[in-house]
C-alpha cells in the first residue's frame, strides 16, 4: 500500500456517552447488543458509536472484530484475485499459448489498471449499500474473473483481445481494498483506527504473497499444467466469503461518505505531491509483484517459479514495520531512507542481469519489495502529519485537516495503486526497444532518485514550510 481509506462519517444518535465503564474483558451473550444499540432489517446497526466508551467496551469491540475479521478474509481474496495473472502469464506457454512478451506484460499490467481506477467509486460503495452487503456483493464479483480465468486457459486459440479483457477483471480484486478499508473505518474509534485499518491493509497485501505460492503448486498435474486450476481453486473461497461476510457482518445505518473532504483534499497541493511519492512506494510494491514471476521466468528459466512469492511476501511484512518507524524517526525520514535503498536495489538488479547471478538480481528484488513495503507504512504516517502542519490552527481547522488527510488517503491510494501499470509497462517497453530489462531499472533508478529529492526538499529541507512538524 499499497493503503486506501475513505473520509467518513456515522451517524450516532442515541448512543449513550458514558465514560465510566472501564472494563475491556465484557463478552456480551448470544444475541445481546451493546448498549445505545439496536438492530432494523436484521444485521443493521442503529445507534453505533465506537467512541462511546460504555458501548465499545460492553459488546461494541467484539462487534468491530468479527467485522474486521470478515473483511480481511474478503480483501485478502480481492488482492488474490488481482494478482493472479501475475503468476498465471509465465505459464501460458506450457499451455499452448504463443505470445509475445509485449503481450504477456499487457496481461499482467491491465488488472492494476483497472484496480486503480476502480479504488475510487469502491469507497463510495461502502456507505452507498452498506459494509456487509457490498462485501457480499463485491466477493461475488470475484467470481467474473475466476471463472473467465478458468475458461481462456482451457483454449489456446483464445484471441488476446479475450485475455485481456478477462485479465481486466481481475480488477475488482483491486478495488477491494478501498471498500474494506472505508468499511472498517466506520467501526473503530480513533484511537484503535490506524491500529484496525493496518491489520486490515496487511492482511490483503498477503493475497498477493499467497496466490503466487499456491497456483504454482495446484496447477501442477501427471500429464503437465492445469491451469484453470488457477481460477477454479478460488470459487468455494469466494463464495465461503460472501456467505460469511451476508451472515455474520453489519451493516451500520447512518453511514455517509464525506464528499467534502475529498474535495478539499484534491484542492490541496500536498495530496498530489504525496500521490505522486505514494506511486514511488506503493506503485513500485504492486508492479514489481506483478512483473516478478515473468521476469523471473523470462530471465532465469531454469529456475522455479516457486520463490517468486517471496517478494510479495517480504512486502507485505515489512509495511506494518515502516509505519512503526515512521513513528519513532518521523515518516518523510524513512520515506528518504526507502528511496536511497529502492535506488541500490534496482542498481543491484542490473548487477544481477549483467552477471547472469541468479542470487543477486534475486536478492535485489527482494531488497526492493522489503524497502517499497516499508515506504508503503512510512508514506501513510506522513499523510496525516502533513495535513496538521498545514492547518490553520484551532479546533475546527484541525478536524477538517483530518478529514481531508482521510480524503488524502483515498486519493493517494489510488494513485498509487497506477504503478502497478507503470512499471511492468516499463519492462515491457525496455525489452521491446533495447533487447533487455536495464533501461527500465535504470529509469526506475532515476525515478528514485528524483522522489527522494521531492522529498526532502518540501518535508525534511531546512527552512521549508513544514520541515518543523517532524513530518
Amino acid at each position: 500500500m499499497s493503503s486506501t481509506t475513505s473520509s467518513t462519517s456515522t451517524s450516532a444518535a442515541g448512543a449513550p456517552a458514558s465514560a465510566a465503564v472501564t472494563s475491556t474483558t465484557y463478552t456480551p451473550s448470544p444475541g445481546e447488543l451493546a448498549p445505545g444499540l439496536t438492530r432494523a432489517s436484521g444485521r443493521t446497526l442503529v445507534g453505533w458509536d465506537p467512541e462511546s466508551a460504555g458501548q465499545w467496551d460492553h459488546g461494541g469491540r467484539t462487534i468491530a472484530r468479527r467485522n474486521l475479521v470478515l473483511s480481511v478474509f474478503a480483501e485478502f481474496l480481492g488482492f488474490a484475485v488481482w494478482a493472479v495473472w501475475s503468476i498465471v502469464v509465465p505459464q501460458l506457454p506450457r499451455a499452448g499459448f504463443t505470445l509475445t512478451v509485449d503481450q504477456m506484460f499487457w496481461l499482467v499490467s491491465v488488472p492494476s489498471l483497472v484496480g486503480a481506477t476502480l479504488r475510487v467509486p469502491y469507497t463510495f460503495a461502502v456507505p452507498a449499500f452498506g459494509g456487509r452487503t457490498w462485501t457480499t456483493i463485491s466477493a461475488l464479483l470475484l467470481l467474473l474473473p475466476t471463472l473467465g480465468l478458468a475458461w481462456a486457459v482451457q483454449h489456446p486459440e483464445t484471441p488476446f483481445g479475450v485475455l485481456l479483457l478477462i485479465a481486466a477483471l481481475a480488477g475488482v480484486g483491486g478495488g477491494n481494498f478501498s471498500s474494506s478499508m472505508a468499511n472498517i473505518s466506520f467501526f473503530y474509534p480513533e484511537r484503535e483506527k490506524g491500529a484496525a485499518l493496518g491489520l486490515n491493509a496487511a492482511g490483503g497485501n498477503l493475497g498477493t504473497a499467497a496466490v503466487q505460492l499456491a497456483v504454482p503448486l495446484v496447477i501442477v498435474t501427471a500429464s503437465g499444467v492445469a491451469l484453470d486450476r488457477a481460477g477454479l481453486m478460488f470459487i468455494p473461497l469466494v463464495l465461503l466469503a460472501a456467505v460469511l461476510a451476508w451472515r455474520c457482518m453489519d451493516n451500520i445505518a447512518g453511514t455517509r461518505s464525506d464528499r467534502r473532504s475529498y474535495a478539499r483534499a484534491a484542492r490541496h497541493p500536498h495530496t498530489w505531491l504525496l500521490s505522486v511519492i505514494y506511486i514511488g512506494t506503493f506503485g513500485s510494491f504492486i508492479g514489481y509483484s506483478g512483473a516478478f514471476p515473468t521476469l523471473l521466468k523470462a530471465q532465469f528459466p531454469e529456475m522455479s517459479l516457486n520463490l517468486a512469492f517471496l517478494g510479495a511476501l517480504v512486502g507485505s511484512l515489512s509495511r506494518p514495520l515502516g509505519g512503526r518507524l515512521a513513528d519513532r524517526f518521523g515518516g518523510a525520514t524513512i520515506t528518504c531512507i526507502s528511496f536511497v535503498v529502492m535506488a541500490i536495489g534496482a542498481v543491484g538488479a542490473v548487477m544481477g542481469l549483467r552477471a547472469h547471478s541468479f542470487a543477486l538480481f534475486f536478492g535485489a528484488f527482494l531488497l526492493l519489495f522489503v524497502v517499497s513495503g516499508l515506504g508503503n507504512g512510512s508514506v501513510y504516517r506522513m499523510i496525516p502529519a502533513v495535513f496538521t502542519a498545514t492547518s490553520e490552527g484551532g479546533a475546527d481547522a484541525l478536524l477538517r485537516a483530518k478529514k481531508a488527510a482521510a480524503g488524502c488517503i483515498g486519493i493517494a491510494g489510488a494513485v498509487g495503486a497506477f504503478g502497478g501499470f507503470l512499471i511492468p509497462r516499463g519492462f515491457a517497453l525496455s525489452t521491446s526497444l533495447t533487447g533487455s530489462l536495464q533501461a527500465a531499472l535504470w529509469a526506475f533508478v532515476c525515478a528514485y532518485l528524483l522522489l527522494l529529492g521531492l522529498t526532502w526538499a518540501v518535508y525534511l529541507r531546512r527552512g521549508s514550510s513544514v520541515a518543523a512538524h517532524r513530518i
